[in-house]
């Protein structure tokens, strides 16, 4: 059987000494020009180290350096924004982010306030890069570094403050003079990064005290808006009793005004009668008369009585007589 089957040999061809060395030359070329040539995206800049000293930065864009380990390259974010978070983790971002909570976070974020309670304040700190030296080379494990002068700030205005200011109306202007200061610690420790912000994202108290510490906000709020009330009340009712006053002392004026203007009126007249009477009794009382008969008789026309036979007036002018008398 075995006899049947022809010998076959595998035979490798022969390879000319010359192609080799091509093809090892092509090799080490390909090998230095990708060590050789690298790129800086526009967010970035290069840092160069020639055997681990520093020797200059470069800008985004095509660069060459010297290969084989000679130069190393760095790149450093100096325009990307970043962001470090402090009494939390983000496991997940997204239109419902998710956040984590361990530990070690929590001790991050638990502090003493100047009133001594006890908040759980959460914050995110957002930062630049504005010099690549000083930040790779200036402090060793600067975002380690970074958090620990967080920390240290933050704790410090928290406990400078009472926690209803931390809370609710101070909170802003906390986390504002914090990231000053933080931003002057930067710049003691020349760790070459700009603070864009820091904000407080959640400030809470410890979870065991927090259904008190709601329902002591509930009576504050309470207060506040029965104070409100009240303002607004008195506000309302103030004003309208002052007008209703100076209403009533105009009033009161005016009638005392005409009270004695009438009277004054009717005391002159008296006296002008009088001078009248005093030259002419005579036609003086007759006028008299007249004027009283012809104010007198509209207000007793209802009580003459007519004799329905004679249509006649009934004797009544007798009154003139007695009038005159």
């Amino acid at each position: 059987m075995r006899d049947d089957f022809p010998s076959m040999e595998l035979k490798l061809p022969k390879i000319k000494g010359g192609v080799v060395k091509l093809v090892v030359a092509a090799v080490v070329v390909l090998i230095i020009l990708f060590s050789s040539f690298y790129t800086i995206s526009p967010e970035e800049i290069g840092v160069i180290l020639r055997f681990g000293k520093f020797v200059r930065t470069t800008d985004p864009g095509l660069h060459l350096k010297i290969p084989f380990g000679i130069e190393s390259l760095t790149k450093v974010p100096v325009q990307r924004q970043l962001k470090m978070e402090f009494g939390f983790r983000t496991t997940r971002p997204g239109i419902r982010t998710q956040y984590r909570v361990t530990p070690e976070t929590l001790r991050e974020a638990v502090m003493l306030t100047g009133d001594l309670n006890v908040v759980v304040v959460e914050w995110i700190v957002q930062y630049k890069i504005k010099d690549a030296y000083k930040f790779l080379f200036k402090v060793r494990n600067v975002d380690e570094t970074f958090r620990y002068l967080n920390e240290a700030v933050v704790r410090k205005f928290v406990g400078d403050n009472s926690v209803d200011e931390i809370i609710t109306v101070g909170r802003a202007r906390i986390a504002n003079e914090a990231k000053e200061e933080l931003q002057k610690l930067c710049d003691i420790y020349e760790i070459g990064i700009d603070v864009s912000q820091l904000i407080f994202q959640d400030v809470n108290p410890p979870d065991p005290v927090k259904p008190s510490f709601n329902e002591v906000n509930e009576s504050l709020q309470e207060k506040e808006r029965k104070i409100n009330e009240a303002w607004a009340e008195y506000n309302q009712e103030i004003p309208k009793a002052t007008g209703e006053a100076e209403q009533t002392i105009r009033a009161a004026e005016g009638y005392a005004t005409e009270r004695v203007n009438r009277a004054q009126g009717d005391a002159n007249r008296f006296v002008a009668i009088y001078r009248e009477y005093a030259r002419a009794p005579l036609v003086t009382r007759k006028r008299l008369y007249l004027e009283a008969i012809n104010e007198i008789l509209p207000k007793i026309s209802k009580k003459i009585i007519f004799d329905e036979k004679q249509k006649n007036i009934l004797p009544l002018l007798n009154l003139g007589q007695e009038v005159k008398k």
